[in-house]
C-alpha cells in the first residue's frame, strides 16, 4: 500500500500510514513495558505498564501520567501490538477486546478515518464535516475492485453488493444502523450515487436521471418525517425501505421507497428544542389550504 506522503489530499482520508504503525521502536516500547488497558472514569479506557502483580491484583503505570494505580486482574484487557494500529478490519486484531475496538476506532477516527471494518460489517464515524473522498474519482477507484483490495468505504461495501447481484446470487440488502446523527441517511444517499454511477458505466452510458430521482424524493420525505433532536437537526423520524430494480445486464431499470415506523412523536412541538416545528414544509403547506 502507498505511504501516506506519497498520497493526494483525498486519498489521506483512505490509507494508513504504514512507516507509523510498522515503527521498530514502538514495538520495542510494547514488549518492554507490558502495556495493557486499564478502565478510566473519564476516558473509558487507557494504556498501562504492569508493575507488578499480586494475586488477583495488579499494580500498574499510567502511561499518560505516570501515576501508579491497583486494579483487579479481571479488569485489565490485553493491547494488541504496534503493527494493528488503525488496522482496517479489526476482526484482524490478535486482542478482540472492548478496549481494543474502541481504541482502533477512534486512532482511525482522529487521522480522518471514518470507515472500518468488523468482519462483515463496516463501522462508520460520522466526522460532522465533508471529506473529499466521495468525487468521481474515488468511485473509479473501488469500481469493481475486491473489498480487501482497497481501503474501508461505504462504495466498497456497495460494490460488493453490485457484483454479487450480477453473479446471480439474488438480492443484495444492505441495512443501516446506528443512533440519531450517525450517518445512515447520508451513507444511503451515497450508496444511491455509487449503484447509478457503476451501472450506468457498465451499461457504456452514463445516465443520472434515475439517481436525481432517487434523491430528490428525499426532502419531500424528509419534509414530513424528519424533526430535530438533540445530536441532528435534521433526524429522520421514520423508516425508509429503498428497493433498486436491474435489468441482467447489471443497468438501473427502476426504484421504489416505501417508509414505515414513523415515530407518532414527530408530530408535535418540543419547547426544548427551541420551538422548531417538526414538520415545516408541511406545515406551510397545509397552512395555505382552506378547510376543504
Amino acid at each position: 500500500m502507498a505511504q501516506k506522503g506519497q498520497l493526494s489530499d483525498d486519498e489521506k482520508f483512505l490509507f494508513v500510514d504504514k512507516n507509523f504503525i510498522n515503527s521498530p521502536v514502538a514495538q520495542a516500547d510494547w514488549v518492554a513495558k507490558r502495556l495493557v488497558w486499564v478502565p478510566s472514569e473519564k476516558q473509558g479506557f487507557e494504556a498501562a505498564s504492569i508493575k507488578e502483580e499480586k494475586g488477583d491484583e495488579v499494580v500498574v503505570e499510567l502511561v499518560e501520567n505516570g501515576k501508579k494505580v491497583t486494579v483487579g486482574k479481571d479488569d485489565i484487557q490485553k493491547m494488541n501490538p504496534p503493527k494493528f494500529s488503525k488496522v482496517e478490519d479489526m476482526a484482524e486484531l490478535t486482542c478482540l477486546n472492548e478496549a481494543s475496538v474502541l481504541h482502533n476506532l477512534r486512532e482511525r477516527y482522529f487521522s480522518g478515518l471514518i470507515y472500518t471494518y468488523s468482519g462483515l460489517f463496516c463501522v462508520v464515524v460520522n466526522p460532522y464535516k465533508h471529506l473529499p473522498i466521495y468525487s468521481e474519482k474515488i468511485v473509479d477507484m473501488y469500481k469493481g475492485k475486491k473489498r480487501h483490495e482497497m481501503p474501508p468505504h461505504i462504495y466498497a461495501i456497495a460494490d460488493t453488493a453490485y457484483r454479487s447481484m450480477l453473479q446471480g446470487e439474488g438480492h443484495s440488502p444492505m441495512s443501516f444502523r446506528g443512533e440519531s446523527g450517525a450517518g445512515k441517511t447520508e451513507n444511503t444517499k451515497k450508496v444511491i450515487q455509487y449503484l447509478a454511477v457503476v451501472a450506468s458505466s457498465h451499461k457504456g452510458k452514463k445516465d443520472t436521471k434515475l439517481e436525481k430521482q432517487l434523491l430528490q424524493a428525499n426532502p419531500i420525505l424528509e419534509a414530513f418525517g424528519n424533526a430535530k433532536t438533540v445530536k441532528n437537526d435534521n433526524s429522520s423520524r421514520f423508516g425508509k425501505f429503498i428497493r433498486i430494480n436491474f435489468d441482467v445486464t447489471g443497468y438501473i431499470v427502476g426504484a421504489n421507497i416505501e417508509t414505515c415506523i414513523l415515530w407518532a412523536g414527530a408530530r408535535r412541538w418540543d419547547p426544548s428544542l427551541a420551538s422548531t416545528p417538526v414538520c415545516p414544509s408541511g406545515d406551510r403547506k397545509v397552512a395555505g389550504r382552506s378547510s376543504q
